[in-house]
């Protein structure tokens, strides 16, 4: 148990660079937040719901972090900072990673019975401050869910959504997905060295290359144009 628990706190100090201790991290709502969540899914999952309920509004008081005793949580979820929102049939696998302000909300079934109302998310999805996935939804392995997206539909597997009504920024996986990259952030690409860099960056300095060479054209014609204006004269 504390092997576990030591890996956990290890697999959050990877993804958050403030904490300068396990100690440190064990003060964090999110951590506190999940760890009520286990005793009131177990208490939950035994047909307890009562005390399912009370330990999971002890929880929201403490932590501002409300999840629904019924909520299926995989290995390592890291809730930074808080405010979230996670309902009933919500399911999270492992290595998820939910900044501030998030829900995972549900729709109203229209005849009636509860089932399954909110999304699941895969393996190490990210989801960025004040997203809001509505739904039965799927969000596949290693998606990214931009700050304050609404995403109604399912999400295929390493793709980055944005806006709202969320679409695809078409990002391959395989640019970004090699490691953690935090706040649902652009992707990291590689310059003609080989050198790892902020896609922004590769991008600006595209844009300054394209520049020079238009300065540069420009240059040339009106040269080329004097030389013809002095061989007419």
């Amino acid at each position: 148990m504390f092997d576990r628990l030591k890996a956990y706190l290890d697999s959050i100090r990877a993804r958050d660079p403030a904490p300068r201790s396990r100690w440190e991290i064990l003060l964090y709502p999110g951590v506190m937040a999940v760890f009520f969540h286990r005793i009131a899914h177990w208490l939950f999952d035994a047909r307890l719901y009562f005390l399912a309920r009370v330990i999971n509004h002890l929880s929201r008081f403490l932590t501002a972090i409300d999840i629904h005793p019924g909520a299926q949580i995989g290995r390592n979820l890291f809730i930074d900072h808080g405010f979230t929102v996670i309902g009933e049939t919500a399911e999270i696998g492992d290595n998820v990673t939910i900044y501030q302000c998030v829900t995972l909300g549900g729709t109203n079934p229209t005849n009636g019975i509860g089932g399954k109302r909110h999304p699941t998310l895969g393996d190490n999805v990210i989801i960025g401050s004040g997203a809001q996935i509505i739904g039965p939804i799927t969000i596949a392995n290693r998606a990214r869910i931009g700050a304050n997206a609404v995403v109604m539909d399912d999400v295929p597997e390493g793709a980055t959504m944005i806006g709202l009504k969320a679409r695809s920024t078409l990002v391959p996986a395989e640019d970004w997905a090699r490691e953690f990259i935090p706040y649902g952030t652009m992707p990291v690409c590689e310059d003609a060295e080989g050198n790892r860099i902020d896609c922004v960056e590769k991008l600006e300095g595209e844009l300054n290359a394209l520049k020079a060479e238009i300065e540069a054209l420009k240059a040339s014609r009106a040269t080329d144009a004097m030389k013809r204006s002095g061989t007419a004269d």
